[in-house]
């Protein structure tokens, strides 16, 4: 059984498709699976079992990257199109089954959900990951066995939604005194490529001997095994939020100036932390420009906001509490 599978360019979307994709792969176990994704996502479907090709589209002008997918995709009889791009290849090669993201999907619902509309499935499959043993043992280096790990990604994008380093540095003091809920516990800081200044205040701020760089380190799939190994995280909305939530790593993501009602981290071991504002609350202000902003619009989000939640929404870490108050007693 061959499937072709047409998912996106951006890293986050990506990830957030892979709960479909592993309900294919569990309903079809023995289907041959071509993945078509955008170049930065594609390191994360490497360990997927049953994938046997990654098509890497490259943007191109005049729709040129779905002109060369369909170039590649004709010459297959394909049992199975998923489409989540409604791209027109998913319509122009051959296919006894065709699954597209048309106008029957509630674009007002998650992003996961959307997706599994888009098979229209009752039931709404988390998203999830596969490593490949590279990609574990890059996990392993970065995070050798020891104590508990916090993941920390105080980057982002775009700096309108990033939180304020001093407010990570505050959590994660807290986090890891003696009557934290993680004391003494490891910290790993992850950035993309690009984010470096961003993340460094809250890097130094670590002790070394406690201290894991993850900085502009690996591939997204390599990146995401070591997220797996953390034991809690901790992040602004993007990519490296979802790797975790996937990774099943239990998550708390910080929202501002973008849509949780789409983008929150998907499952019962998530929740978020948003400000009191809107997003477009948020941004209307005069002069207002995406491109020429220059500074956080989070600074509403409020630490010990912040630390409730983690409190009172993270179960394992209430039981940590739990014990430190007792010996604290």
């Amino acid at each position: 059984m061959k499937v072709l599978f047409i998912t996106s360019t951006r890293l986050g979307d990506g990830i957030l498709s892979t709960g479909l994709l592993n309900h294919l792969l569990i309903e079809y176990p023995y289907a041959k699976v071509t993945i078509a994704c955008g170049w930065l996502p594609a390191s994360i479907f490497e360990g997927f079992p049953n994938v046997e090709r990654i098509i890497q589209m490259k943007k191109k002008k005049r729709h040129g990257h779905w002109i060369d997918l369909w170039k590649d995709a004709i010459g297959t009889r394909w049992d199975m199109v998923i489409d989540l791009r409604d791209s027109a290849v998913s319509r122009l090669i051959f296919a006894k089954k065709r699954y597209i993201f048309s106008k029957h999907i509630d674009q007002t619902k998650h992003k996961v959900e959307q997706a599994a509309q888009v098979m229209k499935l009752q039931r709404v499959p988390e998203p999830s990951l596969y490593f490949t043993a590279a990609q574990q043992a890059f996990a392993n280096s970065l995070i050798p066995d020891g104590a508990p790990v916090i993941g920390v990604g105080p980057s982002a994008n775009w700096i309108g939604k990033t939180w304020p380093a001093e407010n990570f540095i505050e959590v994660i003091n807290w986090m890891t005194s003696d009557d934290g809920v993680m004391p003494h516990a490891r910290v790993a800081i992850f950035a993309a490529p690009g984010e470096e200044a961003q993340a460094k205040p809250v890097l130094e701020s670590i002790p070394p001997e406690r201290r894991i760089v993850g900085i502009a380190k690996g591939m997204p799939g390599e990146v995401a095994a070591a997220l797996a190994k953390c034991d809690f995280y901790i992040g602004n909305d993007s990519g490296l939020m979802h790797a975790a939530t996937a990774a099943k790593v239990p998550t708390l993501g910080l929202f501002g100036p973008s849509y949780p009602h789409l983008y929150a981290p998907y499952g019962d071991h998530c929740a978020i932390a948003q400000t009191p504002e809107t997003y477009d609350q948020l941004i209307d202000f005069e002069g207002y420009s995406a491109k020429t902003l220059d500074r956080t619009l989070m600074n509403t989000l409020k630490t010990q906001v912040v630390i409730d939640i983690i409190i009172n929404k993270f179960e394992v870490l209430r039981r940590a509490t739990s014990i430190n108050t007792a010996k604290m007693g």
